[in-house]
């Protein structure tokens, strides 16, 4: 006795003879897909790093001083860098770079590198005559001589200020002054014609070494 075929076995038979006759355009576009999906994969990669060495960073005095702090960018945009820094707020372009002091700096890395952190990289150097020398870097991770944690600190700062404190930026407050800071700014060592001590400036750096040695008994 003859069955009769059923629905499903003729479907199924039909999709044998289509693959049959269609199976090399089929793959053809199913490799276009996967190709497709590929490069969608690449476009989301993260960005390429800037290359930042030793010798990407310089005296304070060849910067630009906004305020109390120095500013520049590795990629040659100082100026937008400055504008931001001078308008308090708004997100830094690539390149930026700030310093407070010279041992401590902060690198914006292109958009989409960290998002923890906004994409900025922290540095701790030891600075010499001879110029600077990368001691730590990285994102949230970064811990200074006295024990602070660089992305602890400006996590905190309101999101329209990109990670920079200022007093009023919503920073933790850090038991130094502005005039202890000045007098510190004069004496990084890789500038060939620092600025001259004053008598303000020898007592406000003897009251910072006191605030430094009980941080770091912290």
């Amino acid at each position: 006795m003859t069955i009769a075929p059923t629905r499903v076995q003729r479907l199924v038979a039909g999709d044998q003879r289509s693959n049959r006759r269609w199976g090399s355009p089929l793959r053809a576009m199913a490799a276009a897909a996967l190709m497709t999906v590929a490069v969608g994969y690449a476009d989301a990669a993260p960005p390429t790093a800037i290359a930042v060495g030793d010798s990407s960073f310089k005296c304070l005095k060849d910067m630009v001083k906004v305020r109390h702090f120095y500013v520049d960018n590795l990629q040659g945009h100082r100026e937008a860098t400055r504008k931001v820094a001078a308008k308090g707020k708004g997100r830094y372009p690539t390149g930026s770079v700030i310093q407070l002091v010279p041992g401590e700096v902060m690198v914006k890395q292109p958009k989409g590198f960290n998002a923890a952190t906004n994409d900025w990289e922290f540095f701790e150097l030891d600075v010499s005559k001879e110029g600077s020398k990368i001691r730590k870097r990285g994102f949230a991770d970064v811990v200074n001589r006295f024990g602070g944690n660089c992305f602890t600190c400006h996590v905190k700062a309101r999101p329209e200020f990109d990670f920079v404190c200022e007093n009023d930026h919503g920073c933790d407050p850090i038991p130094i002054t502005r005039r202890m800071l000045a007098a510190l700014q004069k004496t990084d060592p890789r500038c060939t014609k620092p600025d001259p001590l004053t008598d303000d400036d020898q007592h406000a750096l003897k009251e910072l070494d006191e605030v430094l040695k009980t941080m770091s008994a912290k």
